[in-house]
């Protein structure tokens, strides 16, 4: 059963707990087992639904490292997966930007569906930390980025 939107918000105003400031350190240092390790300690004892941002976080870092490992099918299944928990958070919660880390994340999972599985995990072809992966330019890796927690959220947005 979905929570209602005024549910899952809760929380969202609160400062990020050091354990998601440590998880985001991680995931943009291209950490994402030891990023999943973080996360996954903090959405196991979160109760309120605000768990599902942090669930969101750890797939879509669980997805790079799928990547890396030329893991193609299981990066697309949990970018996807962490693209439906981290929807019910934009704009922002906790301080996390949730929406650019969403437009990152799509366009990470169109350039990967994109990608033949010959080319995924290729040897030679450079990891997600540089920017670039399996020949598709652009700027792949999603971010995490933090924005401040007074900002105004425009009216009708749900966090």
């Amino acid at each position: 059963m979905t929570p209602a939107i005024a549910e899952i918000c809760v929380g969202c105003d609160e400062p990020p707990p050091p354990g998601l400031i440590a998880g985001m350190r991680q995931f943009n240092d291209g950490q994402y087992f030891e990023c999943h390790e973080t996360l996954e300690t903090l959405w196991k004892a979160e109760r309120r639904p605000l768990r599902r941002l942090y669930q969101g976080v750890l797939q879509i870092g669980v997805a790079l490292h799928h990547l890396e490992r030329g893991n193609q099918r299981g990066a697309i299944q949990l970018l996807e997966r962490g693209l439906n928990h981290l929807r019910w958070f934009a704009p922002a919660c906790q301080g996390v930007d949730v929406v650019t880390l969403i437009a990152d994340a799509e366009a990470c999972l169109m350039a990967v569906k994109s990608l033949s599985s010959e080319r995924v995990g290729a040897p030679g072809l450079p990891h997600f930390p540089s920017g670039e992966w399996a020949g598709v330019s652009g700027r792949l890796t999603p971010r995490l980025r933090m924005i401040p927690t007074d900002r105004v959220v425009p009216e009708g947005l749900p966090c």
